[in-house]
């Protein structure tokens, strides 16, 4: 069976919110979606390119004073039928993601705990930040976004981030506080 490209389908739903632009789906990216599904600026518009190819999007060009024209992209009836049938469709397998920090623990006897439970809380540090980053992401979204049709799942996703990332940092504290029995 041939690989889904997912970026096809965040490309397709970035398309039903306001973003009309490959400019404004980078930035709310950078904002969003990067938490949790990573696009590169370079992936935007090759698949934006294709989405018009394959029908399910549209591109209107406007002229700009001493600007290249504007390309905004709209999405086609073909492409919400494609975006829905995807969002029916069942996952194909939960994702295992790659933890850099799991695999260096993993492998952490062969040098000192001290050594790894400074590594540790350099993680609990870098998580404590994303946790912030995520709180002030709920509050701009409470504050001006709460009237979007979206708002609720975005909600939805930021708080699987926010449980996500508080069950890191428990174990991070949890794990320096085993290691340190150790010594």
């Amino acid at each position: 069976m041939a690989k889904l490209n997912h970026t096809k389908y965040a490309i397709l739903g970035l398309l039903t919110t306001d973003c009309r632009t490959g400019y404004q789906m980078k930035r709310l990216i950078d904002t969003s979606l990067n938490h949790f599904w990573k696009i590169s600026y370079g992936q935007i518009y090759p698949t934006l390119k294709q989405l018009v190819e394959d029908g399910l999007a549209n591109v209107q060009e406007t002229t700009q004073d001493g600007k290249p024209d504007k390309k905004e992209y709209f999405l086609t009836e073909k492409g919400e039928d494609e975006l829905l049938k995807w969002l029916e469709s069942p996952l194909d397998q939960i994702p295992v993601p790659k933890n850099e920090v799991l695999l260096k623990l993993f492998f952490s006897r062969h040098q000192d705990n001290t050594k790894t439970i400074h590594y540790l809380r350099s993680y609990h540090e870098i998580l404590e930040k994303r946790l912030n980053t995520y709180l002030a992401i709920e509050q701009v979204i409470r504050t001006h976004s709460l009237h979007k049709a979206d708002a609720q799942y975005w909600l939805f996703t930021l708080d699987y981030g926010k449980r996500i990332v508080k069950a890191e940092i428990e174990w991070c504290e949890e794990t320096i506080s085993e290691l340190k029995k150790e010594d």
